[in-house]
């Protein structure tokens, strides 16, 4: 197995220092969840903690190379339970940058109306981001939002049926080659014999049967506890 790098450049905007993991913040001066700041120069940066991201915690746990966890900058994308923007936040500023100069965005679905209005003020501050309210298991509901196929999805569902859902995400908004994220809790799938690794087992299954290619397992024990990280590409 690769030794992780202790540092670096992880795509534009992202950085890895040691333990930490940090964005470059969009909005000098502005913090969304209470993460520190510190400036290098005319850049500053805002940590990103992996114990209240689950994309962070994907990029410090993974064995391979983190980029490809990221979209490229300026991408359309889809964050299917967005909840209340964390994740959201760092993802704009490596696809979007300050005042959108990269030209992303980020259709940003969730089913809270408590949600979506955090996702509102945070879109307010950051042009990129487009809130909407759905049921991400009504894809016609959101699908209007989404004129083209993506490269890149993460979904982050808290309900039964995680994987069917990414699925049919992926064989209906997934470009080809494209990446998606399946943040699976193990807690809100149906109970099967032998406890959450069982779970686990179950998922990687439906997924090794259907069209899609399974690029990596993260396990996030001891960051997300009772969370996998799968990492799909679409063929």
């Amino acid at each position: 197995m690769a030794k992780r790098p202790n540092s670096g450049s992880i795509g534009w905007g992202v950085m890895r220092q040691g333990r930490g993991l940090w964005s470059r913040n969009a909005v000098k001066g502005e913090q969304v969840r209470d993460e520190r700041l510190r400036r290098d120069g005319k850049i500053e940066w805002r940590s990103w903690n992996p114990r209240s991201s689950k994309l962070g915690a994907a990029i410090i746990r993974t064995s391979g190379d983190a980029k490809i966890l990221l979209p490229e900058p300026g991408s359309n994308v889809l964050y299917v339970g967005a909840g209340h923007g964390t994740t959201i936040s760092h993802l704009h500023d490596h696809l979007c940058g300050s005042g959108n100069h990269h030209g992303g965005s980020i259709v940003a679905v969730d089913l809270s109306a408590r949600c979506i209005r955090d996702l509102i003020s945070l879109a307010e501050k950051r042009p990129g981001i487009l809130p909407v309210l759905a049921d991400a298991r009504d894809l016609d509901d959101y699908s209007i939002f989404i004129p083209n196929q993506v490269p890149w999805i993460l979904q982050d569902v808290s309900q039964a049926g995680q994987v069917e859902l990414i699925l049919k995400v992926c064989d209906r908004f997934l470009s080809p080659h494209g990446i998606a994220l399946l943040s699976l809790k193990a807690a809100s799938e149906r109970w099967t014999d032998g406890g959450d690794e069982a779970r686990f087992s179950v998922a990687e299954s439906k997924i090794k049967e259907s069209n899609m290619k399974l690029v990596e397992r993260i396990d996030l024990k001891g960051l997300e506890d009772q969370h996998v990280m799968y990492v799909l590409q679409r063929p």
